[in-house]
């Protein structure tokens, strides 16, 4: 039993593992895209604390991938698929710009979560419609395809 046990956490560590290298060299993931878009409608129907739950998902797409738009507006694309080369050099360009972003939003999570709070909530929905069409625009890309 315990020869099971262990082989199945040696398993799940190196997949584990080898899904961190894979994603190395990936801009960002479609885990950071928000999977909705709002109407005034349906954000006026909502609670101030989802509305700020909101307001942070689309703050936290438009930093992963308003850096990187020149490149790419298309989630889970590697640096090998517009030809960058995937060395370490650029890996490690890639890992300090995904760990220095992360850092840098929960810091800006915390912000929100601490000041937004004290926003009208008419305030509130404007941004979110606002950061909304950023993203749509975003996504669209320079040559036009949602």
């Amino acid at each position: 039993m315990l020869k099971i046990l262990s082989s199945f956490i040696f398993l799940i560590l190196t997949n584990m593992i080898i899904a961190q290298k894979t994603n190395e060299a990936v801009f960002f993931t479609k885990n950071n895209l928000i999977k909705r878009f709002h109407t005034i409608n349906d954000l006026e129907n909502l609670k101030k604390g989802d509305l700020i739950k909101l307001y942070q998902e689309r703050v936290e797409e438009i930093v992963i991938a308003l850096p990187l738009l020149s490149l790419t507006n298309e989630a889970g694309l590697r640096l090998s698929d517009l030809g960058i080369k995937e060395d370490s050099k650029h890996l490690k360009v890639l890992k300090n710009n995904t760990e220095t972003t992360r850092e840098s939003l929960e810091v800006i999570n915390k912000t929100i979560e601490e000041l937004v709070a004290y926003a009208d909530t008419e305030k509130i929905i404007w941004a979110i419609l606002y950061y909304e069409e950023v993203i749509k625009k975003m996504r669209l890309g320079s040559s036009g395809n949602f």
